[in-house]
């Protein structure tokens, strides 16, 4: 009975020395646990605030970014505003004198034409009237050359559409005239290279 109860005892030992050992495990994990525990925390936060920092300095930089946008938008938008009444102020006044430049130069034709008409009533000689006409004559078409205007060429020239307009079909005098232009009714003329009047022309075939 005794072996028995020394045999039963040993056992009950036995049972209890791994539970004690698991026992003293857990407590000994938990506390290393509990000593890395502030260490990880305070890393974290320290994380945290640094990316929170980052965060904040990004937010900061956009908002910087934006408000320089806005207002060079502000700026652009108020420059093409002006540009645009400047614009409009400068196409309004061209409309209205435009032809300013081509008046002026024409002006001093108009004073040659009243003093030939003063001079008309009391000239006598009929030669020097027309040659002074015809001075008038030339200087005009100085000055409207000299605004781009030019005549557009007919004497003996091939009919060419877009120059000039057929008004009148003879018979030829000659093989050579067939086709060409025999005489100008009216004259045409160019401005700047577009025609701004078709010459008027009789044409033979």
């Amino acid at each position: 009975m005794e072996n028995e109860k020394e045999n039963k005892n040993r056992e009950e030992a036995q049972d209890t020395t791994p539970q004690e050992e698991q026992t003293e495990n857990v407590q000994n994990k938990d506390a290393e646990t509990a000593d890395e525990s502030p260490k990880e925390q305070t890393e974290e936060a320290a994380e945290g605030a640094a990316e929170e920092n980052s965060i904040e300095k990004d937010l900061e930089q956009a908002h910087a970014a934006l408000a320089d946008m806005n207002d060079k938008y502000l700026r652009l938008s108020a420059e093409f505003d002006n540009f645009r009444k400047r614009t409009l102020k400068e196409k309004a006044e061209l409309i209205l004198n435009g032809g300013e430049k081509t008046i002026v130069s024409l002006l001093p034709v108009v004073d040659d034409l009243e003093r030939a008409l003063d001079n008309m009533e009391k000239a006598t000689d009929v030669a020097a009237v027309k040659e002074g006409v015809n001075l008038i004559y030339q200087k005009f078409l100085k000055a409207l050359a000299q605004n781009g205007v030019k005549q557009i060429e007919t004497d003996r020239q091939a009919l060419d559409t877009d120059f000039h307009e057929a008004i009148a079909l003879v018979p030829a005098p000659t093989e050579e005239t067939k086709g060409k232009i025999i005489d100008c009714v009216q004259k045409g003329y160019m401005l700047n290279e577009k025609v701004i009047r078709h010459a008027k022309v009789v044409v033979g075939q």
